[in-house]
């Protein structure tokens, strides 16, 4: 049977992320959602987004905007999103690119194609949340991106369990209606990156090592 991968906030941690990778072992058969937040924080930005790129060679891939990814692609329009690119830590996106113009240059075309949500009939994948009581296509893109509590204390009306990141917590966190997978990659330096395996409606979770 096919699985469905869930992987979020990977924050240039390359080598996390190839450990999580060689442990999950996709086939060609499985999808890998990878949940935004690729960037900044750790060294080696350019990396990662290569790697995941790369991954669609291996099986099915989509790819979610996060929002340092969502802080990038406005930093050059919007004061506000130019002063949390550099906040969150850009300053390491910029030199594992080798200057700001060369993260646009090299893949400004995969940043720009970045989808907010990807819905199956038993799970929806996003970065940050939803607002609870807005319908899916009627949702804010900032809120999909940067909403923390108001989305995972209060529960949803959606029919499908949430798969989501952007807010860490020490180990996954399992609600009945959403879980989130995000364990403080790049933001801790012992912090692991988490994935979440769905297989046959069964889930499990990878730790790198």
């Amino acid at each position: 049977m096919s699985r469905i991968i869930g992987i979020s906030d990977i924050h240039g941690e390359y080598e996390k992320l190839t450990s999580v990778l060689s442990q999950i072992s996709p086939k060609a058969d499985d999808t890998i959602v990878f949940m935004g937040d690729y960037i900044d924080r750790g060294l080696k930005s350019r990396e990662v987004v290569d790697k995941i790129i790369s991954m669609n060679d291996v099986c099915h891939c989509v790819y979610l905007i996060g929002s340092h990814e969502f802080a990038l692609l406005n930093s050059k329009s919007d004061d506000y999103f130019n002063y949390l690119f550099w906040s969150y830590g850009g300053d390491s996106t910029v030199k594992s690119y080798g200057g700001f113009d060369n993260i646009f240059k090299i893949h400004g075309d995969f940043f720009k194609s970045l989808k907010y949500y990807f819905l199956t009939d038993d799970y929806l994948f996003i970065h940050a949340g939803i607002k609870p009581e807005i319908p899916l296509d009627k949702q804010d893109p900032v809120d999909m991106v940067y909403i923390r509590s108001e989305f995972y204390n209060r529960k949803h009306n959606l029919k499908q369990k949430i798969i989501f990141g952007h807010t860490e917590f020490p180990k996954p966190q399992i609600w009945n209606d959403k879980i989130c997978i995000d364990t403080g990659c790049g933001k801790f330096k012992s912090a692991p990156l988490t994935a979440i395996v769905i297989d046959n409606g069964v889930e499990s979770f990878v730790s790198s090592n």
